[in-house]
Parts: C-alpha cells; structure tokens; sequence
C-alpha cells in the first residue's frame, strides 16, 4: 500500500512536512526517522517520493532539504 506524501493538489502530508523539517540540516535516513519520530520504513518511502518531486537532496548518503522544499513547509 503506498501512502503518498504529495496530495494530487500538490500539498504535501503532516508526514512530508516532518520529514523536510528535520533535513534543515544534513541527515541519515536514521537520524530523520528519530528527530520525526516516525518509523525508519515510512521516513524511507517518505524520502524516495520527496527526492522524486526535488524536495529533498541526497548527498554521501545524507539528505537535505531545498528550497523548493522549504517553501511546501
């Protein structure tokens, strides 16, 4: 079951907004999944469908949010 985070309107979910939040600043899909406190596997999904829309940026296996994403929060 795939739960998105980016509503057909183009707003995002509590969970997307979570998730951006958190990866102000470089951080492991770990580190995101602890400071959102939502589970590693939703963070992880999360992820994939924000990289997609360039919400949030990988780097060296760090994440980070952009400004395109810092405007959807």
């Amino acid at each position: 079951m795939k739960m998105p985070c980016i509503l057909p309107d183009g707003s995002i979910t509590e969970t997307a907004k979570k998730v951006l939040a958190v990866a102000m600043t470089e951080k492991s899909v770990e580190e995101i999944a602890k400071g959102s406190s939502l589970p590693l596997f939703r963070v992880r999904s999360s992820i994939r469908e924000l990289i997609d829309a360039e919400f949030i940026a990988e780097k060296n296996g760090k994440y980070l949010t952009t400004e395109k994403g810092k405007e959807k929060i």
